[in-house]
């Protein structure tokens, strides 16, 4: 059974799917052992890891760096990258060229942003035998033409095009569409209609699965927070408490303390010294 099958057997069995982002070692590390059932290495590294506005200023060597280090730390999950901005647009060789450099650096499937204008390029990637992910809905790539960070599909003619171009990226080869920012019954309507999962970023409660990015779910992610994340910890304040706790042992000199320093060991006393002590 191949893995979109695999997939579509996952959906018809009603099994939800769980996606969280993972840019580096450590938090692979921690999210090797837990139940989540996919990493996702995104193009949003651009701006939860390297500060920028949007996922425009995502490389493919930025991304293929994030990859090796997640690749390393969960060596026991389904790993998938995106494809950053204009991967693939400017030629087919170029694109498969950066869907090569992920797979090498350890993902085992590949995301990809629209459908409409990116067949060719799906259709390549899947006669090899490589996993793509469809997103569709919100496209974080398209944010100049749509003005910013914006709900799709609320409009009966967006609701409509988002469902064809869904049909149309199924047809094409991928193993599970990623829907974002979206009415529920957008999220619903497409879900019912597709035979591949179709795991929703803020799109409503009755998609196969659900995806969040690794740093808002925690709570460490400040200055920007979309509507749907559930943010499970107050990590930002977590971090700041135990970083001022930390100065504040070194200040007051309990930092330090003895166990935590690297003391010489004591000297045994030589035998000779040991028997006139005894005696």
């Amino acid at each position: 059974m191949n893995l979109t099958d695999k997939f579509k057997k996952l959906k018809a069995g009603g099994k939800k799917w769980t996606v969280v982002t993972s840019y580096d070692y450590w938090s692979a590390s921690i999210l090797n052992h837990t139940n989540v059932d996919a990493l996702l290495v995104g193009d949003c590294a651009a701006m939860v890891m390297h500060g920028h506005k949007n996922t425009l200023a995502a490389d493919p060597e930025m991304l293929a760096t994030h990859t090796r280090a997640v690749a390393k730390g969960a060596p026991d999950k389904f790993i998938i990258t995106a494809l950053p901005f204009m991967a693939g647009k400017k030629s087919l060789k170029e694109g498969l060229e950066t869907v090569e450099m992920f797979v090498k650096a350890g993902a085992h499937a590949v995301k990809i942003e629209g459908g409409f204008t990116n067949e060719a390029f799906i259709k390549a990637i899947v006669s090899m035998g490589i996993p793509v992910i469809g997103h569709i809905g919100l496209k974080p790539t398209h944010i100049h033409i749509l003005r910013g960070f914006k709900v799709q599909g609320k409009k009966e003619e967006e609701a409509d095009m988002i469902l064809v171009e869904g049909l149309m990226l199924q047809e094409l080869g991928c193993t599970c569409i990623v829907l974002e920012a979206v009415p529920p019954s957008v999220g619903l309507r497409l879900t019912e209609k597709l035979e591949i999962p179709v795991i929703g970023i803020g799109a409503g409660a009755d998609v196969d699965g659900h995806g969040l990015v690794f740093q808002d779910m925690l709570g460490l992610t400040t200055d920007f927070k979309p509507k749907f994340v559930r943010q499970y910890v107050d990590g930002a304040s977590l971090v700041t408490s135990s970083v001022n706790h930390f100065v504040s042992d070194v200040n007051d000199l309990s930092y330090p303390k003895p166990a935590e320093m690297y003391l010489p060991k004591k000297k045994a006393a030589p035998a000779k010294q040991l028997q006139q002590i005894v005696n």
